[in-house]
């Protein structure tokens, strides 16, 4: 009986640590055990990545080849990040299991061909240097992170510097964002994982930059009044923040979930003593025209007088244009506070061109949506400014940036009202709180949640929760708010620019490379 070559069997032990190295990065955005992410994991997957794509390189693997390993590393770690999406589709939308099985994968397989091209780039164009070599490569996973998060509206979920809301690393968070984690994290790992005949020079330089990298970050709280611009408090505020449980599959069933709920959040509405109570998305999920007679206004007229203010998520609008919006009411308000969602989700709340097809076969109701403005005013209130964002919008860093362009009207506090109960009890609602923990880390501003079954919580301006309600139960979290004010430097660079510095930056760094390789052949 023949035996299979040696080189077949190393090329399938190859592959299977490309998908485990994925499968662990999929892990390291939040434990299994516990839901916290878990940074060291990120850093020995992406480790584990680059050290597979140099052994392709020492192997002169082609363009082909290259990318079929990244995209096997990325497709494996994005359907590990997200897979929750096959609950939303299936269990709630209706589609048939196999179905929803292979949308998720495909999502994921699509989005992945971003680090097939990264990694392919890589093994064939990338300098031989240890140092050029491992700058080039955190340049181009980071370009890669930018196109999935920007591309076709963006779906950032589980980028890697989202496992560093803790860690060495969350100290760079008010500097350079999320992204900037990321390319900080891959810089790292590849100067430790490239495989190559060990330089002097090299070593001294590499040792130089993580020392660099490490180091820097904690001096971030000796300097955050100077440097950071985290320049005190604005003074407390006491939210009650309400949590449903409304079951998905009863949501929008009259007589079951929506009675339930009108009743429910009325009645907390009705006899909260908190200064602000806030509601969850779409926590009231009829129009305000098909609500009871005379329901809203007794909201209305409850917070028109006195010293409270409420926040309300339902849907607006009506003849066929809708929007995922909250309102909000407190005294003497001659009209009544607004906001509707910016960031849409595609399939959920709007449509692709050429995917109606797709939308049909689900059950999901409203499934288009209008688009409200980038940075609309916030809400005032006792002498904080809250800017609310709903469901995944806190995912998108540079647009929540767009409300700290003037200093003295940027928020105090942030908002995140969402509904995570489309997902089941999973992860989702572990990665959902590590991103609202990374904002909070970014801008320096205490992020507030009120979600239908979880993670409802307070998160200081440090990023750590300080208060919580245990998830999928019904209750009311009251807790005390810190309002903080001035500018972090990401909060500076990011308002005006947006992410274009770091696309600029890492761009750059590939088209030198680039020249410099054409030159020397």
């Amino acid at each position: 009986m023949a035996r299979a070559p040696a080189s077949s069997f190393a090329n399938l032990f190859r592959l299977i640590g490309f998908g485990a190295a994925g499968l662990a990065q999929a892990l390291s955005m939040a434990s299994p055990v516990g839901g916290k992410p878990l940074w060291w994991l990120q850093l020995l997957s992406l480790g584990a990545f680059v050290w597979l794509l140099d052994g392709l390189r020492a192997q002169g693997a082609g363009w082909r080849r290259a990318g079929l390993h990244g995209w096997l590393f990325s497709t494996a770690w994005l359907t590990g990040s997200f897979w929750w999406l096959f609950i939303s589709m299936h269990t709630y939308g209706g589609l048939p299991a196999p179905l929803a099985a292979i949308a998720v994968l495909a999502l994921a397989a699509a989005l992945g061909l971003y680090y097939a091209v990264a990694a392919a780039w890589f093994v064939v164009r990338g300098p031989k240097g240890r140092v050029t070599g491992a700058l080039v490569f955190a340049a181009l996973w980071t370009l890669a992170e930018l196109v999935r998060g920007s591309w076709f509206t963006g779906f950032p979920w589980g980028a890697g510097g989202y496992a560093h809301v803790e860690g060495p690393l969350a100290a760079l968070a008010p500097w350079v964002g999320v992204y900037g984690i990321g390319a900080a994290a891959a810089l790292v790992v590849a100067l430790v994982a490239l495989n190559r005949p060990l330089r002097i020079a090299d070593a001294v330089q590499g040792a130089a930059l993580i020392a660099l990298v490490f180091a820097v970050p904690h001096l971030v709280p000796a300097l955050r009044d100077d440097v950071q611009g985290a320049k005190g408090a604005t003074g407390s505020l006491n939210v009650a923040l309400l949590q449903g449980n409304i079951p998905q599959d009863e949501k929008f069933v009259p007589g079951g979930g929506i009675e339930t709920a009108l009743q429910w959040y009325g009645e907390q509405l009705r006899d909260a003593k908190a200064s602000l109570v806030v509601t969850p998305e779409t926590a009231l999920p009829l129009l305000p025209q098909q609500l009871p007679a005379g329901y809203l206004e007794a909201i209305k007229a409850r917070y028109s007088q006195g010293n409270q203010a409420a926040i309300v998520g339902l849907p607006l609008g009506g003849q066929g244009t809708y929007s995922n919006a909250v309102l909000g009411f407190r005294p003497g308000d001659a009209q009544t506070y607004a906001y509707s969602k910016h960031h849409l989700v595609p399939f959920g709340e709007f449509i692709p061109l050429g995917f109606r097809w797709f939308i049909q076969m689900m059950n999901i109701p409203l499934g288009d949506f209008a688009r409200g403005g980038l940075a609309q005013a916030p809400f005032v209130w006792q002498g904080q400014r809250i800017a609310p964002n709903i469901c995944y919008e806190d995912l998108f860093g540079d647009e929540i940036g767009a409300n700290f362009r003037d200093e003295a009207t940027a928020p105090t506090i942030l908002l995140n009202v969402s509904n995570i109960a489309w997902f089941g009890d999973t992860v989702a609602i572990d990665e959902h709180l590590s991103i609202s923990r990374m904002r909070a880390l970014e801008f320096a501003r205490p992020m507030v949640r009120s979600t239908n079954t979880g993670a409802t919580v307070v998160i200081d301006a440090q990023g750590r929760v300080t208060h919580e309600l245990p998830r999928l139960t019904r209750g009311v979290l009251e807790a005390s708010v810190e309002g903080r004010r001035g500018l972090t430097p990401f909060a500076r660079w990011v308002a005006p620019f947006g992410l274009w510095p770091l696309w600029l930056l890492a761009m750059a760094i590939v088209a030198v490379a680039f020249v410099q390789g054409r030159r020397k052949n």
